[in-house]
C-alpha cells in the first residue's frame, strides 16, 4: 500500500500518525487527491503551502492545514501545530515563517539572512535553535487546536496536546492584546501587510503610500521564478514590503514606531474566534473559560465600534497613524460574519453586501472575491486585488452557517469543492471564471477541501453563541469549523 493509500484507508487505532482517521468507507476521489496533496507537501514535521513557491512553514497556513489534516490524521494535525509553536518567541509572538534549514537561501526571499531572527530578535526572545521571520500572521491557531482536539479527544488527552498548547496560545494572545494594541481601542494592529495575510490588498494602498520603497537592486524576487508577474504583487509594492520589514528588523522587532499600523477586521475577528476557542480549551483542562468568553465579547464590541460602517454594510480597516477608516471594501470586512455575537442587523447587512454588486456571490461570482468587484483597483488575477481564495471562502461559509444562511452556505461549499477539483487545488482563482492562478497543489486549498467534504450538505453550523469553536459548556463537539513575506 503506497503512502497516499495509507492516508485514505480506514484505521481504528492511534499508533500510526499518518494513517487516516475515520474517512468515508469508500473515499471520494476528491478526498483521495486532497490527501495526496497534503502528503506530497509534508516535510516530516509540518506541511509546506507549496513545494516550489513556499518551501517553508507558514503560520496561518499550518493552522488551516491542521483543520483539514484532522480528518485523515489527528496526530499529524497536532504535530503540525506543535512544530509551529516550538518556534514561538519569548514575547509570545508566533512568527509567520519557520525556515527549513535544508532549503537553499536563494529559494525564497526574504530568507533567514534577511530577518536575522536569532540576532536582531534577541531582545524579543527569538529562539536560538531555529530561524524564523520576525512578523506574525492572523491568530487562527487556538481555533485550529480546538478543532484538532475535537477530531479525536481521546488521542489528544493521551498525548497531552491541549495541556502543552494552551500556555503557548495564551502567551500569543497576550502579545497581540497588549503589545499590538497600537490604536488604544482594544484591537490588535498589524505592522506589515504580510501580517494580515492579504498582502497587496487595495486596503493597504493608502497607508503603504507613506513608505519609501527599498531599491530594486537591494533584493531579488524569488517568487517570480514560480508565479506569473501579472498574478503577483508589483515591484513597487514589494519594495515597500521589504522596506517595512527591514525597518522593523533594525528596531529589534520592537512594536509601535513603524510607518504602517492598521486595525484589520479579519485579523481581529480571528483573534476573537480563537479567544472563544481558548475558553473551551481551558474548560477541557479543568479551568474556567468565563473570562475568555467575556474578553471575546468585549473585543466583538470594540470591533463593531471601531471598524463597522453601517452605511457601507461592511467592516473597514482603520489606519492607526491617521485615525481614519480606509474606504476600501475587501473580503477582510466580511470575515467577522463568523462571530456568533454580532448583532442581527450587522450580520444581515454583511450577507446583503456579500450577495450584492460589490461581491456578487450567487449572482456573478463563483467564489467570494478578495476585493470589491466595482472598485477601481479590482483585478481578477492579481493576488489579493480580486481573485477568490479558498481560506477566506471557508471562513465566510462558516459565518453563513453561524447566522443561519444555510442555502447560501451550501451553494458556496459546492462551488468551492467543484473549483478545487477543477483547478488541481489552486492557490487562488478568478472569481468569475474559476480559472486557476498562482501555485497548484496548494496546502490549505487541499486541507479545507477535506474539511468541507466532511460537512453534511445542509449542516446548520453551531448553535447561536457557539461560534466556530464548540459550545459554551466546553464540551468537545466537532464543529467543522499570502504573500507570505
Amino acid at each position: 500500500m503506497d503512502r497516499t493509500a495509507q492516508l485514505t484507508a480506514r484505521h481504528g487505532g492511534h499508533t500510526a500518525p499518518a494513517v487516516a482517521y475515520d474517512p468515508p468507507s469508500a473515499p471520494d476521489p476528491l478526498h483521495v487527491r486532497a490527501a495526496r496533496v497534503l502528503e506530497d507537501n509534508w516535510t516530516g514535521g509540518s506541511t509546506v503551502p507549496s513545494r516550489g513557491l513556499y518551501p517553508h512553514q507558514w503560520s496561518w497556513d499550518s493552522a488551516f492545514i491542521a483543520v483539514g489534516l484532522r480528518h485523515i490524521s489527528p496526530s499529524r494535525a497536532q504535530t503540525e501545530l506543535e512544530t509551529l509553536l516550538d518556534a514561538q518567541w519569548g514575547d509570545g509572538r508566533i512568527p509567520h515563517i519557520v525556515f527549513n534549514p535544508s532549503v537553499p537561501l536563494d529559494a525564497y526571499f526574504p530568507s533567514p539572512d534577511f530577518w536575522r531572527s536569532s540576532t536582531a530578535g534577541r531582545a524579543a526572545g527569538a529562539p536560538r535553535t531555529v530561524q524564523t521571520s520576525g512578523i506574525v500572521q492572523p491568530p487562527v491557531h487556538a481555533l485550529a487546536a480546538w478543532l484538532v482536539h475535537c477530531a479525536d479527544p481521546g488521542l489528544s488527552r493521551a498525548r497531552g496536546f491541549l495541556a502543552r498548547a494552551y500556555p503557548r496560545l495564551a502567551a500569543w494572545h497576550r502579545y497581540l492584546l497588549h503589545r499590538r494594541d497600537l490604536g488604544g481601542g482594544g484591537l490588535a494592529s498589524v505592522v506589515h501587510p504580510w501580517e494580515q495575510g492579504m498582502d497587496n490588498s487595495p486596503c493597504w494602498d493608502a497607508p503603504l503610500s507613506r513608505v519609501a520603497p527599498a531599491p530594486a537592486r537591494s533584493f531579488r524576487r524569488a517568487d517570480l521564478d514560480h508565479g506569473a508577474p501579472q498574478d503577483r504583487p508589483t515591484d513597487l509594492d514589494y519594495g515597500r514590503y521589504v522596506r517595512l520589514a527591514a525597518d522593523y528588523r533594525d528596531r529589534a522587532y520592537a512594536d509601535g514606531a513603524g510607518a504602517f499600523a492598521v486595525e484589520d477586521p479579519a485579523f481581529n475577528a480571528l483573534l476573537i474566534a480563537s479567544e472563544h476557542a481558548l475558553a473551551r480549551i481551558a474548560r477541557e483542562l479543568g479551568a474556567t473559560g468565563t473570562a475568555r468568553h467575556a474578553r471575546a465579547e468585549r473585543l466583538t464590541a470594540a470591533l463593531i465600534e471601531r471598524l463597522w460602517d453601517p452605511a457601507e454594510g461592511i467592516f473597514l480597516c482603520r489606519d492607526v497613524r491617521t485615525g481614519r477608516p480606509i474606504p476600501e471594501r475587501g473580503v477582510s470586512g466580511l470575515v467577522p460574519l463568523l462571530l456568533p455575537d454580532l448583532p442581527r442587523a450587522v450580520a444581515a447587512a454583511l450577507v446583503r453586501t456579500l450577495r450584492g454588486p460589490h461581491f456578487g456571490l450567487g449572482a456573478g461570482t463563483r467564489l467570494v472575491p478578495s476585493y470589491d468587484l466595482l472598485g477601481e483597483a479590482f483585478d481578477p488575477h492579481r493576488y489579493w486585488r480580486g481573485p477568490a481564495w479558498f481560506n477566506t471562502c471557508w471562513l465566510v461559509e462558516r459565518g453563513l452557517r453561524v447566522h443561519g444562511e444555510r442555502e447560501t452556505a451550501d451553494a458556496l461549499r459546492d462551488a468551492a469543492l467543484r473549483t478545487a477539483d477543477a483547478t488541481g487545488f489552486a492557490e487562488y482563482v478568478d472569481p468569475y471564471t474559476g480559472e486557476a492562478c498562482g501555485a497548484l497543489g496548494f496546502g490549505w486549498t487541499a486541507a479545507l477541501t477535506l474539511d468541507l467534504l466532511h460537512e453534511p450538505l445542509g449542516h446548520a453550523g453551531p448553535p447561536t453563541g457557539a461560534g466556530m469553536s464548540g459550545g459554551h459548556d466546553g464540551a468537545p463537539q466537532d464543529v467543522k469549523g499570502g504573500d507570505r513575506g
